[in-house]
């Protein structure tokens, strides 16, 4: 994936990088050729960032960085030179989609569900990109996840479930972004397009502290990798059904069942009892005082 860009799609699927230090023979040419030309292809909007990613390509081989230029939704071209031989649909995609975007009706037009939120967009314009099977990963903020009041996030939620299994959604912490200059909490939503979503397997990152100075790096990933191939239910993980989600109009926010409460449960009695005995404490020590 390059990073800050919008998209960065996979056609045909990767196969083993031609760096790989561990393998003992190096790939044959015909596979490093369609690794380097034909297998990784990008979307950016911003000026600053599409060199960026172009360089960064460059410096990791891919000699000539297929990153098509402009805006994705609106279909606004700045630059698509390096485009040229992209595939209509794509294997894989990964996308981190600008948060709190805004898009005009030019943009709006060329979707079924119109809204001016850009990452609602984004999620109909994915479906649209992938090939029967193709997967995708997709950073998602909170607020996409369990806005129920308009109808184009539920209308594209549902057919994100009718039209792709989401076999899993990993609530990460706030401030994951902070340093990119986004505080938003977000959420990573992983999805094959083909089968309708039966169940999501959800994993909750959301209690740890991270920032600038304590990024959220691989290891805290551990426990995560350990239990996907079995979505296994932890501490931190469980299932949700297809039908627990329609009753709630397509919320998918995660709301971890076996998360630890630190809400008071003692009743407005019970309260007023603590209250009372410490006044009578704080009243005894006054008058000692005044003993003295």
């Amino acid at each position: 994936m390059m990073p800050d860009a919008e998209q960065a799609s996979f056609s045909p699927k990767p196969t083993n990088i031609w760096q790989d230090k561990t393998t003992p023979t190096s790939p044959p040419p015909k596979t490093i050729d369609t690794l380097k030309n034909r297998t990784f292809y990008g979307r950016e909007k911003d000026n600053a960032i599409y060199p960026i990613a172009l360089a960064n390509l460059v410096l990791h081989g891919i000699d000539n960085p297929r990153i098509w230029h402009g805006n994705t939704l609106s279909g606004g071209i700045a630059y698509e030179g390096l485009y040229s031989g992209a595939p209509p649909l794509f294997d894989v995609a990964l996308m981190n989609p600008p948060f709190g975007g805004k898009e005009g009706k030019e943009a709006q037009v060329n979707f079924s569900y119109k809204t001016s939120s850009t990452q609602v967009l984004f999620v109909q314009h994915v479906l649209n990109s992938l090939k029967p099977q193709g997967r995708c990963g997709i950073v998602l903020d909170e607020g996409i996840l369990f806005r129920t009041n308009e109808t184009a996030f539920v209308q594209t939620k549902c057919k994100l479930l009718d039209d792709a299994d989401v076999w899993c959604i990993v609530s990460l912490p706030g401030g994951v972004f902070t340093s990119a200059g986004a505080g938003v909490k977000t959420n990573l939503v992983f999805f094959t397009k083909g089968n309708p979503t039966e169940r999501i397997w959800y994993y909750d990152l959301s209690d740890l502290k991270v920032n600038k100075k304590n990024p959220l790096t691989l290891e805290h990933f551990a426990d995560f990798l350990k239990l996907l191939p079995t979505k296994a239910d932890s501490d931190r993980s469980w299932t949700v059904t297809r039908d627990e989600i329609e009753a709630k109009n397509y919320d998918l926010k995660a709301v971890n069942p076996n998360a630890k409460s630190n809400e008071d449960t003692r009743t407005p009695e019970e309260l007023l009892a603590v209250i009372e005995d410490e006044d009578k404490k704080v009243n005894q020590a006054l008058m000692a005082l005044r003993r003295m």
